[in-house]
């Protein structure tokens, strides 16, 4: 092969990496159990709020602490170091981003998947179809 068809090869084999890297998203969806195992590491747990322990918030503090079950029934204690979403309670799904520690799973963000008040509708429309 000439010099010429090596570079290019090489050239065209970054360019697939960069696409396929770019691709995927590189966010991992894990339990608390592992991300416990890596203390300090970056992870996405998706959990179900346990509405049977305590919510608290402190205003003062700007700290929400509550308890969460992840998809494998680990329960863990959360500490949220922001304001209260809205309608925190009824949450179905919450997506939090962060890190656990000795004393629980730290979360910089939450997202949540609230009840939609259309799902009622939806299937009254379609029993009339």
């Amino acid at each position: 092969m000439k010099n010429s068809e090596i570079t290019l090869t090489v050239v065209i084999m970054i360019c697939i990496g960069i696409m396929l890297s770019l691709t995927f998203n590189a966010s991992t969806y894990v339990t608390f159990s592992t991300a416990e195992k890596n203390f300090g590491k970056q992870f996405t747990v998706i959990g179900e709020l346990n509405l049977d322990k305590e919510i608290i918030f402190e205003p003062k503090n700007n700290l929400l602490t509550f308890f969460a079950s992840d998809s494998m029934e680990n329960v863990r204690k959360v500490f949220f170091y922001n304001t209260k979403p809205q309608d925190f309670e009824r949450s179905e799904k919450i997506t939090m981003k962060g890190f656990a520690t000795d004393s629980g799973f730290i979360a910089n963000s939450i997202l949540m998947k609230c009840p939609s008040k259309y799902n009622e509708d939806q299937l009254n429309y379609k029993s009339e179809i």
